[in-house]
């Protein structure tokens, strides 16, 4: 075994550039950690002089990949799941229009969750966040409340036919329109509750969306 004068000593026989590249490297790791760990810090302390006027630092460190959400330990945790679903309305090449059936982009992000280890930020929340973003700025009309609930609409738009407009026009046809609905259902209770619940999932189903150029990723085509 390798005792602590052996480790001591083999750090001293090490040329001196050797020892610098350490240094430096320690140095660095450990500035990025305590400015992590600040950012981390204001980011969930109460508010104050230093976080008010960094603030839009603090979110543009902290947001996505660090975002802090509770709400696994609130007293009342999510007791729903809630799937994305779209279908479109298309056009072939000969005029011929038809209307697609609903596909579910949240089962999609599942199938590519389930069983891999280091699932991406993306399938994990993108459509998630994105969808979130928008019940959270838009009334029970559908309708959006300020910019940001038009932000929202684009954001979703762009997601939905990011991920599945190469489907739709694999054969050709044109992307007139998208329609977007959530299904939302209770979460069952565990074996050992007597609590009831309805399980009949809710749908809110949002109007027709007339497709863009912008909306739509590069290769793909509407009229």
């Amino acid at each position: 075994m390798q005792s602590y004068g052996d480790e001591t000593r083999s750090l001293a026989a090490l040329s001196l550039p050797s020892r610098i590249v350490i240094g430096v490297a320690a140095c660095v790791i450990a500035v990025a950690v305590a400015i992590h760990l600040a950012m981390m810090f204001l980011h969930v302390a109460p508010s104050n002089t230093l976080s008010k006027q960094q603030g839009a630092l603090i979110s543009d460190y902290v947001y996505p990949e660090y975002e802090q959400n509770w709400k696994l330990f609130a007293p009342n945790p999510l007791q729903q799941n809630s799937a994305v679903q779209v279908r479109a309305h298309l056009r072939s090449e000969e005029g011929a229009a038809r209307t697609t059936g609903w596909t579910d982009l949240t089962a999609r992000d599942g199938q590519d969750i389930r069983h891999n280890p280091m699932p991406s930020h993306t399938q994990q929340n993108q459509l998630r966040r994105g969808w979130e973003l928008f019940v959270n700025t838009h009334n029970a009309q559908n309708r959006p409340v300020g910019l940001r609930g038009e932000l929202s609409e684009r954001y979703i738009r762009r997601i939905v036919l990011a991920r599945i407009a190469g489907e739709w026009t694999s054969s050709g046809d044109r992307i007139e329109r998208i329609q977007v609905r959530s299904q939302t259902t209770a979460v069952r209770p565990p074996p050992w509750s007597t609590e009831k619940i309805n399980d009949k999932p809710v749908f809110r189903v949002l109007p027709w969306w007339q497709v863009t150029t912008a909306d739509l990723p590069e290769g793909a085509t509407h009229q």
